[in-house]
């Protein structure tokens, strides 16, 4: 089950998209704190991830890029700012270089992104099911459906991957 909505409030738009999934909460939380485990869902279902590193603790930072048909990646990174075992998750997330770097949005044509944006990861375990509950805010207005889009595509690999 997948649902989604978006709060636009002129100060923070947030998207929530709300997903479950027939497997244990230990194996989400895997998929999102191991970098192998990472690879097999992060990004859109015409997207790879070839690279991913993952310094999970708080104030670690990810780095990871989609990589699609044509070869061009688009690199992310971010820095863990609340973790929560197998419950919460807590990142910013912003565009990267190949190095690392932050880097505006319009390096991969999407101008109207902040620098910075905050994604919150909820799970709950209920017999041997996961809820998830994603946030992200800072969603520029016009980007919002198609964020959720995203989302919801990783998610779909994400559950296809972890069964």
């Amino acid at each position: 089950m997948t649902t989604s909505k978006n709060t636009t409030d002129e100060k923070q738009k947030t998207i929530s998209v709300k997903r479950s999934f027939d497997i244990p909460a230990s194996k989400v939380w895997k998929a999102w704190t191991e970098p192998e485990s990472f690879k097999k869902w992060w990004g859109p279902i015409e997207y790879t991830c070839p690279d991913c590193t993952i310094d999970f603790k708080v104030g670690g930072k990810y780095f990871a890029s989609m990589q699609a048909a044509d070869g061009k990646k688009t690199w992310s990174t971010g820095t863990y700012k609340e973790i929560v075992p197998l419950k919460k998750i807590v990142y910013t997330d912003s565009f990267a270089d190949s190095k690392g770097n932050v880097v505006p949005g319009s390096e991969y044509d999407m101008p109207e992104m902040p620098m910075e944006t905050l994604v919150t990861v909820e799970l709950e375990e209920t017999a041997g099911k996961t809820t998830m509950l994603l946030h992200h805010t800072g969603i520029p207005m016009d980007m919002m459906n198609d964020c959720i889009k995203g989302w919801q595509s990783c998610f779909d690999k994400m559950e296809n991957n972890f069964k």
